[in-house]
């Protein structure tokens, strides 16, 4: 039997994009990496290529009252982007209000090093592990 597709999280942002995905039985969600846009689409191509991509989450960020930001235009372009790219691929929107903090807060608990969690490739992909955990989880509740 194959086992699943996975599910792959974005944490988009304008000068680096976290990437996270789920392991193929939808539990866990690890980091791929940190890219740049053009560093993205070669990622997902890849992850296509070998048929692997069951959803595509993307980080929506809204303001405390769920009032649309700066950010929220720039990441509906992305979308536009990104469906114009990879047009079979299933993209959904997560609300990504507060993903970084509790990303930061994680690698604190982690024990990682200060200069560690100041390397800011690594708060994008956590942030985009915690977009894709708290999916993960709101699916098996």
């Amino acid at each position: 039997m194959r086992p699943k597709k996975r599910i792959v999280a974005i944490d988009y942002g304008t000068k680096r994009i976290g990437l996270a995905k789920s392991d193929p039985l939808w539990l866990f969600a690890q980091p791929v990496g940190t890219f740049d846009r053009n560093g993205l689409s070669v990622a997902l191509a890849a992850m296509v290529k070998q048929d692997d991509i069951a959803l595509v989450l993307v980080g929506y960020p809204l303001s405390d009252g769920d009032e649309r930001n700066a950010m929220t235009g720039v990441v509906d372009r992305f979308l536009e982007e990104l469906r114009a790219e990879f047009p079979l691929l299933p993209i959904e929107t997560v609300d990504e209000h507060h993903s970084s903090r509790n990303a930061s807060q994680i690698l604190i608990a982690s024990g990682r090093s200060r200069k560690e969690r100041q390397q800011k490739g690594r708060l994008d992909s956590a942030a985009a592990c915690v977009l894709l955990s708290e999916y993960l989880e709101s699916r098996s509740g």
